[in-house]
């Protein structure tokens, strides 16, 4: 299969918004790497949905933009460009940024202008195309014509959707069959999906019209954490299904004393001061990315578990049975101080006063679940409902970087500034706190494309300097310490609301507000 039929398929599910078509379009790809192997269909999936089958190339954004001359028709096929990718990924030592210069001239000399805007979007992970892995899955079913759920379910199992793509284009609905949860392979996560406020979480929570009781999680600030024992053997795995087994040995040493031998749980690791409050998010994601020297980071930095759900224990799965009763078999292994803070109730008040205490601790919000529904892993469903103060600043745009992929020709990740009262003449009146390009539509693209190339002022490599005029009101989930920017903060998830065309620049938030909070969330 040539790398072109990949991004023919790419092309045809961008240039629509139908979801059938666009499961149509990669299905109809899928179904011809079928006849080419199963290497192939593997490559095919990892592609589809945006990705490398590496984890890390050693290639980045600046190691593409100086790329040979384009050929003129497509060559490459999808298992050449995969072993390519293999061989950069091996480059290291003495020698190594020439030789993957070379590599990289090799590859991308053999591809057409599109291939290479595709390849680049692939290293980058910037290629935003609409095919997230829900839409791959429903494909590799319409490709095997198997149902949907069998191989959602079966993707759950596996942590990943090639080998279940392979398994259902090759064998049907009986392999799809034999994946089931098992201890030492990761499963993926269960996800919440979000409400704007509590009252509209609740309200998803109604049986004719009457509230039901519901769990009202508190929502940790740390990593998610997948656990699993089998006997002394503990592993620990990311949200992302990255191993960190060696990094996390309080993690290890509490799951490794429960009373079970096989065990696996779901559950989040936070660094907590000696006040009780949550550390800074950068101190619980730095403690847990680093292997060197674990034990003292473990002194310095001590992570706290908290579990909130439980898959399997001994010889029973859980996966299917109602929350209410997972939560039960949770509380009877984990000790009440290791089990995610929560509260039942049918009562909106009592869920009000849950969630101003959570928030008043320092922590992100809740998570609202029903107690009827079975572990949906991977998938954000109307079960889980989390919930967040929502923050907002009037910040002012410094400038703009013109997108990739999707948003190719337009201006997309904006520069946020907060105000400095206190700059003189000579001194930069604005404090840069972070970038966006979250909350977007197309019209807002398209109108600040023209709005940011009329401030401009100079150009640097791929941003746009802008005059700093334009205020937009951004909501983001919090701050954290930064040493990138000059105001020693960072924005936390941010994302566009709306451009305040009735206010000036004069009337943006100042840094010493964004300090006012910090003080809430660095606390």
């Amino acid at each position: 299969m040539l790398l072109a039929d990949l991004v023919a398929a790419h092309a045809a599910v961008r240039a629509t918004r139908s979801r059938k078509a666009k499961v149509a379009a990669l299905a109809d790809v899928l179904g011809r790497a079928r006849d080419e192997g199963d290497e192939v269909v593997a490559i095919a999936v990892h592609y589809l949905g945006g990705s490398l089958r590496q984890r890390r190339t050693g290639l980045g954004w600046r190691g593409l933009q100086q790329l040979p001359a384009a050929a003129d028709t497509p060559s490459l096929t999808a298992v050449e460009v995969d072993a390519a990718f293999a061989e950069l990924a091996g480059i290291a030592g003495t020698g190594s940024k020439a030789a993957r210069e070379r590599a990289v001239t090799d590859l991308f000399g053999r591809a057409t202008p599109d291939e290479q805007a595709y390849l680049r979007g692939l290293v980058t992970g910037e290629l935003r195309q609409g095919a997230l892995d829900a839409l791959v899955l429903d494909a590799v079913a319409a490709a095997a014509g198997v149902p949907a759920d069998a191989v959602r379910r079966a993707a759950m199992f596996a942590g990943a959707t090639a080998p279940v793509a392979v398994a259902a284009l090759t064998e049907g609905a009986p392999a799809l069959a034999g994946f089931r949860l098992e201890v030492g392979r990761p499963v993926r996560p269960m996800l919440a999906s979000s409400a704007p406020d509590l009252d509209a979480a609740l309200a998803g929570f109604l049986d004719g019209g009457e509230a039901v009781e519901v769990a009202v999680d508190c929502k940790l600030d740390g990593i998610r954490v997948q656990v699993h024992k089998d006997g002394d053997l503990v592993r620990v795995w990311t949200r992302s299904l990255e191993e960190i087994t060696d990094r996390v040995p309080e993690v290890v040493d509490l799951v490794g004393a429960l009373p079970a031998d096989r065990l696996v749980l779901d559950g989040e690791a936070i660094a907590i001061d000696d006040n009780g409050r949550a550390r800074p998010f950068q101190d619980t994601g730095a403690r847990t990315a680093s292997r060197v020297d674990v034990q003292a980071l473990r002194a310095a930095v001590p992570l706290t578990s908290y579990f909130f759900d439980l898959l399997l224990v001994d010889g029973e799965d859980l996966v299917d049975v109602p929350a209410r009763e997972r939560l039960a078999r949770l509380a009877e292994i984990v000790p009440a101080d290791a089990v995610v803070p929560r509260v039942l109730t049918r009562d909106p008040e009592d869920a009000r006063r849950v969630f101003a205490e959570v928030v008043a601790a320092g922590h992100e919000g809740v998570v609202v679940k029903s107690l009827d529904a079975p572990y949906a892993a991977g998938r954000r469903g109307a079960s889980w409902v989390k919930v967040k103060p929502r923050h907002t600043l009037d910040l002012v745009v410094l400038a703009v970087e013109w997108g990739s992929g999707r948003r190719q020709g337009w201006l997309s990740n904006i520069h946020l500034g907060a105000r400095d009262p206190d700059a003189d003449e000579d001194g930069a009146r604005f404090i840069m706190l972070g970038k966006t390009f979250k909350g977007m539509t197309d019209e807002m693209l398209a109108w600040q494309t023209e709005r940011f190339l009329e401030l401009e002022r100079s150009r640097s490599s791929h941003v746009v300097h802008v005059r700093p005029e334009q205020v937009v009101e951004i909501a983001f989930d919090g701050l954290q310490r930064s040493t990138r920017y000059p105001g020693g903060l960072a924005l936390r998830f941010a994302r566009v609301l709306r451009y305040r065309d009735d206010k000036t620049a004069e009337e943006a938030d100042t840094i010493d507000t964004v300090r006012t909070l910090g003080q809430v969330y660095d606390a």
